[in-house]
């Protein structure tokens, strides 16, 4: 992972957010951490503690440093804007094109052929007596019925899919503007 940066501030440190930081502590990019929840700090040190070491295991190596804050402004101080409005582009396209694919990694695009099921099917028996009724009832009955479910159950997934990308997208696009507030608070706290 080629980086111009040497640190990040990761806000809010559940599954996601100590994810992120324990990818980046293993890329060497050291980490400011915050997240106003009692006890956060020593479920994200645990969470990492843990991480790291899988990730260790992978091969990532870094040694970047963890520091956690329960300010949210100390957090924040020297974060870089033009890292921040990039990735504000990325997420803004996301929700206001309706994009979905923007947020994901370009390799994760590719075409999805290899993943797809392959749903065509061989029938055969071993049975000589009874095996043409079994594969008669097989083929007129059951391969139908199956593939009537499997479509069934495949459209409510892409439905689902769909929505669970929309819903991100929104508390995404909620995130930023909440940073964006917490920012412009500040800024009018310090003002006298």
């Amino acid at each position: 992972m080629e980086q111009s940066f040497k640190r990040v501030a990761v806000v809010g440190c559940g599954l996601m957010g100590a994810s992120w930081a324990s990818l980046f502590l293993a890329h060497g990019i050291d980490v400011q951490a915050h997240d106003p929840a009692s006890n956060s700090e020593d479920r994200l040190r645990h969470f990492v503690g843990h991480a790291l070491a899988q990730l260790r295991e992978l091969g990532r190596t870094g040694q970047g440093q963890l520091r956690f804050t329960p300010d949210l402004s100390q957090a924040l101080e020297n974060v870089d804007q033009a890292t921040f409005d990039a990735v504000h582009a990325v997420l803004a396209r996301a929700v206001d094109e309706r994009n979905l694919d923007a947020t994901l990694l370009p390799e994760l695009l590719d075409s999805d052929l290899d993943w797809r099921l392959q749903t065509h099917l061989r029938l055969s028996t071993h049975r000589p007596a009874v095996g043409r009724f079994i594969l008669l009832v097989k083929r007129r009955l059951l391969l139908p019925l199956t593939r009537w479910l499997f479509e069934y159950s495949q459209e409510n997934f892409r439905r689902q899919d769909r929505l669970n990308r929309v819903l991100f997208a929104c508390i995404e696009e909620l995130a930023i503007e909440n940073a964006r507030l917490r920012q412009a608070l500040g800024a009018r706290s310090d003002t006298p």
